[in-house]
């Protein structure tokens, strides 16, 4: 297999693909089928400042082109996963990006400070998806003067590389993402889930409202990228509706420096290893030595 590391902040990553936060739990539960040192770095559930219990059940409905979910960001808070679960990575040399979220600026402001830099955090990963209760339950996400405002208060409470991940439920996410930049965001995550709703015919009602990820957010996480990538100088992690190594080698054309899997490893557990092989096994086949050769070469046709 070829060589397909990458550098990020600095950082060598073995390869440029990692989980989606939220779809493998705290990483231990992967472990009987392949090792969380395959990935390139690991993506952490959401991490609020305090533990939150989530959305009770039903929390997962299944379309024909993709998945509903409404898990309602349940993790057992920034403190305990320090204590107990950050030493696995350790352990495993396994790199994290540590998503969190706030339903507050208070919120958001006080969970990134408790992360402390350490050689084994690439980035943070800020979760603008979440309702700002203060301004009646929009997203923090929707506006660029509020995405501009919560960016620049959270980075100046760190040292550690920024991720602002950003919702496609937006008039114009160019503008969203120039915000997130202007206010000092190191990067973007784009994207995240759409609302949606699913609908059981046989008992006459939606048994579940959330978000839609899966093969048909494909298509607008490639144009959010595509077009993203040509607006700002950071690097972008591609997310939404990977599910094979020609849907990875997509997003690194259309501008992605890394990309992370959600949804397709609910269909196949064993999905990643096989699309970071795929990956390699394309570059090898088409003569490239590294990512960087196929990189945003979409921007150039």
């Amino acid at each position: 297999m070829g060589n397909i590391s990458i550098k990020l902040f600095g950082k060598n990553l073995r390869n440029p693909v990692f989980n989606a936060s939220g779809t493998l739990g705290y990483g231990i539960e992967i472990e009987p089928l392949w090792g969380v040192e395959t990935l390139g770095a690991y993506v952490t559930k959401g991490l609020s400042i305090k533990p939150h219990h989530g959305n009770p059940t039903p929390r997962v409905w299944e379309e024909r082109h993709g998945m509903i979910n409404s898990i309602g960001l349940q993790n057992v808070g920034v403190d305990r996963f320090f204590d107990a679960y950050f030493p696995f990575f350790k352990r495993k040399k396994t790199p994290i990006i540590v998503n969190f979220f706030g339903f507050t600026e208070d919120e958001y402001i006080a969970c990134a400070e408790k992360i402390k830099p350490d050689r084994f955090i690439v980035a943070l990963e800020m979760n603008l998806s979440c309702p700002n209760i203060k301004a009646g339950g929009i997203s923090f996400g929707k506006e660029p003067d509020m995405v501009f405002d919560i960016v620049k208060k959270v980075k100046a409470v760190t040292e550690i590389p920024l991720f602002a991940k950003l919702t496609p439920e937006v008039k114009n996410i160019v503008d969203i993402a120039r915000a997130a930049c202007e206010a000092g965001a190191d990067g973007l995550t784009l994207i995240n889930t759409m609302p949606a709703a699913g609908f059981d015919v046989k008992k006459k009602n939606i048994p579940l409202k959330g978000g839609l990820s899966g093969p048909v957010l494909k298509p607008i996480a490639l144009r959010a990228v595509h077009e993203c990538s040509k607006a700002v100088p950071v690097p972008i992690i591609g997310v939404g509706g990977i599910m094979d190594a020609m849907d990875a080698i997509s997003f690194f054309m259309a501008g992605a420096r890394a990309i992370q899997i959600g949804t397709a490893t609910f269909v196949d557990p064993y999905a990643i290893p096989k699309i970071i092989k795929g990956v390699a096994d394309y570059l090898d086949a088409n003569g490239h030595k590294k990512i960087d050769d196929i990189a945003g070469i979409a921007n150039n046709v």
